[in-house]
This record gives C-alpha cells, structure tokens and sequence, in this order.
C-alpha cells in the first residue's frame, strides 16, 4: 500500500465510524445521552472540525479524508447542518444537539454522507485487491484440488486423497 493510500486509511478509520454514528439516531441516543458511554457529540466534533478533517473547509482534505469531490460538498454541508445545531444548543449538551430542528438535516446529511463514503472505500479495496493480483487460494495450497478434482501439481494416479476431501481415515500415517 502506498503512503498517500496509507495516509488516507489512517484518517478514515476515525472520519468514517464518526459520520455512521451521525446517521444513526438510536446510536445516539444509546450511546451520547448515556454518561458512561466512551464516546460523545464533543468526539465527534473533535473529530470533524479538528483532528482529521475540517467540515468547515473540506476541501483542503481531499485526499487525506477525503476521497472524492462529492465527499467533499457533503462533508462541507454537514458542517453547516452541524454548527446550526450547535447554535441551538446553548449549553452545549447532547441533548440539546439532539433536539435542535437542525438535528435531522445532520442525522439525513451524515446517511447520504456515509453512503458515498462507504462506496468509495469499497471501490478503493476492490482496487487494491485487484492490483494485488491475488491468487485463488486454491490454486496456492501444496497438494489443493483444482475444479475438476484432480490434484494440483500432484500425480492424478496417487491413491491419497486431496486434504479438502480425504477423511482422516483415508490418509497414510507416516
């Protein structure tokens, strides 16, 4: 993997979980409005305002967390959804984000969000996975079956049989 792609990997795995759980209300209300819960809305406005991203101005993250120019528009207007909660939160608490009337722009922007963040890194694993040229495992394993049932590599008049289909009771002791 290259460092841009390991860069990239490395935000991610904090943006991504942060915009799912914006998306989903019951995770919210589950886990935000409890107090021994180890996550809240301050992690999650660490996490997109100051530490791996900055809703504010996205675009300076595309291609740090940020994979495409549509992430980029949606992170922008889920900062927007975001701070307009925030300022109906005088107190700053969860609850009070939770409750404001911008709530559902944030909880329908974050769903859309996640959607093409979530396509996006799948697309780009799909890609790693076929630069890696990556064998079928049957075709690896000494002494594997091909489709046909005859031993890969191996002489088709043995009388064992392959590991994938022989009992235990087939096989030589040595």
């Amino acid at each position: 993997m290259s460092e841009a792609a390991q860069l990239i990997a490395n935000h991610r795995v904090h943006v991504v979980p942060v915009v799912l759980a914006l998306a989903n209300p019951p995770w919210q209300r589950d886990v935000w409005l409890d107090p021994s819960a180890f996550e809240n809305l301050d992690h999650v406005f660490h996490t997109l305002f100051d530490d791996f991203c900055d809703a504010d101005e996205p675009e300076r993250y595309l291609g740090v967390s940020l994979r495409s120019d549509e992430e980029v528009v949606l992170m922008r207007e889920l900062g927007a959804a975001l701070n307009a909660a925030a300022a109906e939160a005088p107190n700053d608490t969860d609850a009070e984000h939770l409750q404001s009337s911008a709530w559902p722009d944030v909880v329908s922007i974050a769903g859309r969000l996640a959607q093409v963040m979530v396509t996006n890194d799948l697309q780009e694993l799909a890609t790693l996975l076929e630069d890696a040229a990556v064998p079928d495992p049957c075709q690896i394993a000494r002494g594997a079956t091909g489709n046909s049932g005859e031993q890969v590599g191996g002489n088709s008049g043995s009388d064992t049989a392959s590991p994938q289909v022989g009992s235990a009771t087939s096989r030589e002791r040595p």
